[in-house]
């Protein structure tokens, strides 16, 4: 049986990590990484600069307004459709040097979020 105040506790602690990822997609995180995978790029065309550019700023559009399926209350991962092609959104947590995974997601202090979207080939 679990205590009720651990529930709580967890329940905040998921709550905290899943506003900070939206910090994150949102681009309130000026810490936070976004990348896009070259199998996702490549998918979307684009022969010149202008071209790649604008595929970037609509990929950044849904990533800002992607919704989540209940099982994923960190808000953490995510699929959407973006011009008919299907992009994965999957948050991962690293230390502030990107070498290992954070101690703590839940502790922006300790934690570089780093966003990547893609292909289901790619994941």
């Amino acid at each position: 049986m679990h205590d009720t105040s651990d529930l709580t506790c967890a329940r905040q602690r998921t709550e905290r990590i899943a506003l900070l990822n939206d910090a994150a997609r949102q681009g309130r995180d000026r810490t936070a990484r976004i990348v896009m995978t070259s199998g996702l790029l490549a998918e979307f065309g684009g022969d010149t600069v202008a071209q790649s550019m604008m595929v970037q700023a609509r990929l950044m559009a849904a990533l800002r307004h992607c919704t989540f399926a209940p099982d994923s209350p960190e808000r953490d991962f995510a699929s959407m459709d973006v011009d008919g092609i299907k992009v994965l959104m999957k948050v991962d947590y690293y230390d502030t040097e990107l070498a290992f995974g954070s101690e703590d997601p839940a502790n922006p202090a300790m934690t570089q979020r780093v966003i990547t979207l893609m292909r289901p080939a790619d994941y």
